[in-house]
């Protein structure tokens, strides 16, 4: 049976594995979609993505549309003649695009869905104490992560896992998934399914900075999990309160003491190694800090340089 003609969709290091997957497979890449460059850095030197990147190295033909309704960009992806369209970690697609291959066009999601819609579902899934998660493949309609499920896989979430060591190993079994997804289309192995919405469905909406402020009158493990689950990016931060200093505090990697204590939630215990905060039903203890103006260091190295009031305390 014949290929089908792809058109792949994406932006970040995570869509680059399943295009390149697809690339190895010998799956014919008619065009990549991907977003415009943008100015990064104190120069505002113009930044490409990652799936530009790989699909300059590799020869294939590359748009970079700033607005997916226009007639010029919807002529030129009608002019590629695809059978199919893989979508990865891009933007909401109008119905204009959706619609024009023979085959559908159908994206990856990092969950196991129906759970874990929307745009940071790998973060959420460790911050909700989550055991196992997944990557599904599925036909876009018009509303966001709904669609017609294809194909899914699972991967169970490890005490240690933060959201950076999910993100690769999602990335590698959602590569994977897509090409078996693929190969099932073309002898009609799969059956699309439509998403149960029994019961309420838990969701992963965007990641804004007072999302990721840690509450520290929370029990242990959710502190742990939030933790765990902004790592390394977007990151829980807190503010350190030492004697007339407030200081802005991004936390990435913290491990837990379960332990009895009356000790007041968010007070500061420390030596010249150690630095953990009190919360409900245990300690945080503080692995990976940042101060502001500092780069990222061991708590040892920033203890070195830091003089901690005894009554210094986070909020």
């Amino acid at each position: 049976m014949e290929k089908p003609r792809i058109v792949f969709m994406g932006t970040p290091d995570f869509a680059v594995a399943t295009l390149a997957a697809l690339h190895k497979e010998g799956f014919p890449i008619v065009g990549v979609i991907t977003a415009p460059d943008k100015p990064a850095g104190r120069g505002r030197k113009l930044n490409e993505s990652a799936v530009k990147k790989y699909a300059t190295a590799k020869g294939l033909t590359l748009l970079q549309p700033t607005n997916l309704k226009d007639e010029e960009f919807l002529d030129n992806l009608k002019s590629l003649k695809p059978d199919l369209q893989v979508v990865v970690a891009f933007r909401m697609l109008p119905k204009l695009v959706w619609a024009i291959p023979t085959m559908g066009t159908f994206n990856l999601h990092a969950s196991l869905l129906p759970n874990y819609r929307g745009a940071a579902p790998i973060n959420w899934s460790i911050i909700n104490g989550e055991k196992e998660t997944g990557a599904t493949t599925f036909f876009i309609d018009e509303k966001i992560d709904t669609g017609e499920i294809l194909l899914q896989d699972s991967t169970a979430i490890s005490k240690e896992d933060t959201a950076g060591s999910l993100h690769d190993r999602l990335m590698v079994l959602g590569a994977k998934l897509v090409v078996k997804t693929v190969e099932k289309l073309m002898t009609g192995e799969v059956s699309p399914r439509k998403q149960k919405e029994d019961g309420q469905l838990k969701l992963a909406h965007k990641l804004h900075k007072d999302t990721c402020e840690l509450a520290w009158d929370q029990p242990l493990n959710k502190v742990y999990d939030k933790i765990r689950g902004l790592s390394p990016y977007p990151t829980a931060w807190s503010t350190l309160y030492n004697g007339e200093d407030k200081l802005t505090m991004k936390i990435y990697s913290a491990t837990k003491e379960e332990v009895k204590h009356e000790v007041e939630f968010g007070a500061i215990s420390f030596t010249k190694n150690e630095l953990k905060v009190a919360v409900m039903g245990g300690y945080i203890n503080l692995l990976e800090i940042q101060l502001p103006g500092k780069r990222r260091m061991t708590t040892k190295e920033v203890l070195n340089g830091l003089k901690l009031e005894k009554n210094a305390f986070m909020r």
